[in-house]
């Protein structure tokens, strides 16, 4: 059974750096797209950044396109995303999720495995 373990939140200020990591298990980390969603209290869960099986190929939502990176190195099973020039808006719970499919992977309901998630909280 797969399974997805985040890491790398906390509390940070405005403009600073962070790098969260995901772990896979049960399965090989390469048989997946993998992506990163966050939801803020009373939002919905949203599209962060998507990257392909071999990861050379990534999507980035608008928002933090320029200041986040996703990576993976699937010899590790992991999949990180590194955020650069974080703001308050950019407080929520982050995901990181595996989807089976070959293509997209903008949507919640392509992803069939989800971590438990990471706070994240960015201060003023």
């Amino acid at each position: 059974q797969v399974r997805l373990v985040e890491s790398g939140g906390g509390l940070v200020q405005a403009g600073a750096s962070l790098r969260l990591s995901c772990a896979l298990s049960g399965r090989t980390l390469s048989s997946y797209r993998m992506g990163w969603f966050r939801q803020a209290p009373g939002k919905e869960r949203e599209f962060v950044a998507v990257i392909s099986r071999r990861g050379d190929s990534t999507g980035y939502a608008v928002s933090v396109k320029g200041r986040f990176t996703i990576s993976r190195d699937n010899a590790k099973n992991t999949v990180a995303l590194q955020l650069n020039s974080l703001k308050p808006e950019d407080t929520a719970v982050y995901y990181c999720a595996a989807s089976a499919q070959y293509s997209g992977g903008y949507k919640t309901f392509e992803y069939a495995y989800w971590g438990q998630g990471t706070q994240l909280t960015v201060s003023s």
